[in-house]
């Protein structure tokens, strides 16, 4: 947000600051990155472009020049794709994967109107119980890609835990699809629930700028 890395809480946007992590004294995207990858070989990172998902301008600068920083990371974007016209310009960009969230979704379309190759991630966006979003959605399940994050925004920077109840929900409800639980996840004995649950991956950022996943915690994950 604003050309610098932020502490995402609850969703509260109005909210956040730019990031304070004990992994370095910046928020810049490039610092922010090099140091994350100090605690393990993560080879996919998850960007939310607030200001282009709050439809005030956008981070493509900050972007490309972390694609051309780290050309081997496959980069995952939410930069608030509405239809299919954003998502094949978005495509044209080749600024990373596209993540289209629930939030910003104003056309099905969008799900399975990509080229061969190019599919984007579906990112179920959750306020409380409520899924932020179409609700046709949830009728559609033969349109989602393959990937699905489960993104629970008031888990966010928490420290409150996986929403294991809707982990497990989304696992019974699409078993053939990879759901990515994001979240909540605080600790390593949060890790091996989620992976009970059958989860594909997650997304992690506060247990890792506070240190409260060490890179013992991770290594068993790959």
């Amino acid at each position: 947000m604003g050309g610098v890395v932020v502490r995402a809480v609850k969703g509260h946007r109005a909210d956040y600051q730019p990031i304070r992590t004990s992994l370095c004294n910046a928020s810049n995207a490039l610092d922010v990155v090099a140091a994350l990858r100090t605690l393990g070989s993560f080879d996919t990172f998850y960007i939310a472009d607030l200001d282009a998902i709050l439809r005030r301008g956008t981070n493509c600068t900050t972007l490309h020049a972390l694609k051309n920083a780290f050309p081997d990371i496959c980069w995952w974007i939410d930069a608030g794709i509405g239809d299919i016209a954003a998502l094949h310009q978005w495509l044209a960009g080749r600024a990373g994967r596209p993540v289209i969230g629930s939030e910003t979704l104003a056309d099905l379309d969008a799900l399975d109107g990509a080229p061969i190759g190019c599919e984007p991630i579906l990112s179920l966006d959750y306020r409380g119980d409520i899924l932020i979003g179409p609700a046709e959605l949830m009728e559609n399940l033969h349109r989602w890609p393959r990937q699905v994050i489960a993104m629970t925004l008031s888990r966010v920077g928490s420290g409150a835990g996986p929403d294991i109840h809707r982990l497990r929900q989304l696992r019974e409800l699409a078993p053939s699809h990879d759901i990515f639980a994001a979240g909540g996840i605080r600790s390593a004995a949060d890790l091996a629930d989620v992976e009970r649950v059958g989860v594909a991956g997650v997304l992690l950022a506060s247990a890792l700028h506070d240190g409260t996943l060490q890179p013992t915690d991770l290594a068993r994950y790959g």
